[in-house]
């Protein structure tokens, strides 16, 4: 299936028709793990850029969920040949933007400012697990850095989880694609509304109770 798959992608077959199969590629047999698993790849085409990833482990939970990483990985490389565009890691760029919301919030007279407010709050959710997870003291080294984003006018700081002693996320070289993080807030944003649309919600107790007494009013 795998062969067949970089056929299909890559062209192989026209090249196949001309040359032959083995013209073109190097096919092994390879072994590996304690069960002596074998497996036929074929490597060194001249013109295949196909890349098969084999994935192993202890369970399928574990193999699910180094698939589900791999996918991950692989969709923030396709954003970033798609748009090369890339913001500050270390949750600069979220709490940047809830500075942003709040100063916006401040110049609208009406009571929508809470909930504006109350957005640029939410914001500030990942610096604070991040700062959390680094062994930080969250409350404290959030208020901090987002004194020190204002001061110095610089979106760019964020969390130091690896405590090199620099704040700068361009200069420790962590940094996000620009469309990915546009993407996660704009599905937070469609999940809070979603979920605000929500009048109310009906137990699966209350329900039984609530439609037995209507059968016996019937």
């Amino acid at each position: 299936v795998d062969v067949f798959f970089f056929q299909a992608e890559d062209g192989i077959r026209d090249v196949e028709r001309s040359r032959g199969l083995g013209d073109v590629y190097k096919r092994q047999e390879i072994s590996f793990g304690t069960t002596n698993d074998k497996m036929i790849v074929i490597r060194e085409g001249q013109t295949s850029k196909a890349v098969t990833i084999l994935v192993r482990g202890g369970s399928k939970t574990v193999v699910d969920e180094a698939k589900r990483s791999l996918h991950d990985a692989l969709c923030v490389a396709r954003n970033m040949v798609r748009d090369n565009m890339i913001v500050p890691g270390g949750g600069a760029s979220e709490l940047s933007a809830s500075v942003a919301v709040f100063n916006a919030a401040e110049k609208i007279g009406t009571s929508e400012q809470y909930a504006i407010k109350s957005f640029a709050e939410a914001l500030e959710v990942i610096p604070l697990a991040l700062a959390e997870n680094s062994g930080y003291s969250p409350m404290d080294y959030v208020g901090n850095l987002k004194a020190k984003q204002i001061s110095e006018k610089n979106p760019a700081l964020g969390v130091d989880c690896l405590r090199k002693g620099n704040n700068d996320m361009f200069v420790q070289g962590v940094y996000e694609s620009a469309k990915s993080k546009i993407q996660q807030l704009q599905l937070a944003t469609q999940v809070v509304k979603m979920i605000l649309k929500i009048d109310d919600v009906i137990a699966s107790t209350e329900y039984e109770q609530t439609h037995k007494s209507f059968i016996e009013y019937i």
